[in-house]
């Protein structure tokens, strides 16, 4: 079974004290390298001041690229626990920059990797994510006496008529998922009696939310 395509529902920030140290977790959607690295320029440029800004950063359908950074902490402590955390929930094409503001109070090896492991994962759960589906654009010629009928039909399949245009017949373009399209032009032939006109269109990605099993 595929595994679905995961990311972050949109760019956010998430902060959290830990033993007087504040951990803020900048969260980013990007589709490539450079745009990672002008993410975290970006964070690190508005925290400038801050003790460090580490960062784990996920690209490609199967995290072809994967770039992670402690920025001084000990070795280990930071950039890995936050890659572990992209890596958990699954999310593609997402960079994390955890920025600390040191208060004073050391948390050792065990509590930095939990600290900037819990501030990423924190920051995900918080934002939610969305399930990138793949699908196909059909385009139905319908004659006018059957309009209504074919609406009805797609309804109750749960499928919204996205556009209308009207001429000889009615040209309608409606957006299934691919692995249900030949089903469900196979139940429109069907149910018409071969008296539907049917196109395949240019292929899309729909974004849903997406809530875990557990």
């Amino acid at each position: 079974m595929n595994q679905p395509y995961l990311t972050i529902a949109d760019n956010h920030t998430f902060e959290q004290v830990i033993k007087k140290s504040r951990f803020i977790c900048s969260l980013g959607r990007v589709s490539s390298e450079a745009e990672a690295k002008q993410f975290l320029a970006t964070i690190s440029q508005q925290h400038v001041k801050a003790n460090h800004n580490c960062f784990a950063y996920l690209l490609g359908d199967h995290d072809e690229v994967q770039r992670e950074s402690d920025n001084g902490e000990p070795s280990g402590t930071a950039g890995v626990p936050i890659l572990q955390a992209l890596q958990h929930t699954g999310v593609h094409d997402t960079i994390a920059v955890v920025t600390r503001y040191f208060g004073g109070i050391k948390l050792g090896t065990g509590g930095l990797i939990r600290a900037y492991n819990g501030t990423a994962a924190a920051a995900i759960h918080e934002v939610g994510l969305i399930q990138r589906i793949l699908q196909d654009t059909v385009i139905i010629q319908v004659p006018y006496h059957l309009h209504d009928q074919v609406v009805y039909a797609l309804a109750q399949d749960q499928i919204a008529v996205h556009d209308q245009q009207y001429g000889v017949d009615v040209t309608m373009t409606i957006f299934v998922n691919h692995d249900q399209r030949d089903v469900i032009i196979s139940n429109l032939t069907n149910q018409f009696h071969n008296q539907l006109t049917i196109q395949i269109g240019d292929p899309r990605f729909n974004e849903v939310p997406y809530q875990p099993e557990n």
